[in-house]
């Protein structure tokens, strides 16, 4: 016999609700999940829930358990942290990671979903898809002992990418932002701090997370001559414009994109996306963390919590969401 469960669409832009659904029982090879916590990544599913997905990125941005189609209706999301109720023996009773969207139950293959190591909180584990994404950054360019490292931006993916980067011996590693009260997180991370304009120049390694035009700019202008910039930022449907004129060649500077939805080169021949989840779990041992996570509420809020998250009246990073 199936089972009951409440599930968040949008419903079209600017709109959601929470719909009773059916689940089916599991079959072999699959596990039945009763979610726990699942997380706002606020920056993409903003994006998707003003509409604001361009049409010709319809494919590209579809999370791997999405149902229904861009702009809408459509349920959306990827960080999810549950305990196995029926399923595999070695499964159940065990508390996993899967890139499903916000639902109190459902059926996945076994395959889909990670288990939570011991010494990790399950509401910490929400974070898995963001330090994943962090991971494969610095797999994409690596600092290098004592490198100055700088990320512009101090979202969800910024301020994991800061916390992994000051693993790095000798780093010095500064986040930056528009508001000063990103200060007191960056502390907690370890990490320096400082606002666009008090920013340290010639920074061996920038990554960029704001997903704004004058983030951008100015990651060209920290970055150290012949050195890298890193753009993480997902800008949807706005076009933005990089400053390539100025001494941007006469520096030999170089701006590359690094984006989670396929494995970095230098690692692809040996990790594939199941490990790399496995160490981003791995890596959530580490308490700091817990900054990241500024916010919290039902999941049967979600309606009346997404539109402010959206038009920011809610600031937060990784917004937690605790199920029933």
């Amino acid at each position: 016999m199936g089972e009951r469960a409440r599930a968040f669409w949008v419903d079209g832009p600017g709109s959601g609700e929470v719909r009773d659904i059916a689940v089916a029982a599991p079959g072999e090879g699959e596990a039945l999940v009763r979610t726990l916590y699942s997380g706002v990544s606020r920056g993409t599913e903003a994006l998707v829930f003003r509409g604001g997905v361009p049409p010709g990125q319809y494919r590209a941005m579809r999370a791997p358990f999405q149902e229904g189609d861009f702009p809408g209706p459509v349920k959306y999301g990827y960080l999810n942290v549950g305990v196995v109720e029926e399923g595999p023996a070695d499964l159940v009773g065990r508390v996993v990671f899967s890139l499903y969207p916000h639902q109190t139950r459902f059926v996945v293959p076994a395959a889909a979903v990670r288990r939570v190591p011991d010494g990790v909180p399950p509401g910490r584990a929400v974070l898995a898809g963001t330090v994943e994404t962090a991971v494969n950054a610095l797999w994409d360019a690596p600092p290098l002992v004592g490198d100055r490292v700088t990320v512009v931006g101090a979202g969800m993916v910024g301020c994991c990418l800061a916390r992994l980067a000051a693993g790095v011996p000798g780093a010095r590693v500064q986040l930056v932002d528009t508001d000063p009260a990103r200060a007191g997180i960056a502390d907690r991370l370890g990490v320096g701090f400082a606002t666009p304009g008090t920013a340290a120049p010639r920074r061996d390694l920038v990554f960029h997370t704001s997903a704004s035009q004058e983030g951008l700019a100015r990651c060209l202008e920290l970055v150290a001559s012949e050195g890298e910039v890193v753009e993480l930022s997902w800008y949807g449907d706005r076009e933005v414009r990089v400053p390539l004129g100025g001494d941007f060649h006469s520096r030999r500077l170089t701006v590359r994109a690094s984006q989670v939805g396929s494995l970095a080169p230098a690692r692809r021949g040996r990790y594939g996306f199941g490990d790399r989840l496995d160490l981003a779990l791995r890596l959530l041992a580490d308490p700091a963390f817990d900054a990241v996570v500024t916010g919290e509420s039902r999941f049967e809020e979600l309606p009346s919590v997404l539109p402010r998250l959206a038009d920011g009246s809610l600031p937060a990073l990784c917004h937690r969401v605790v199920y029933p």
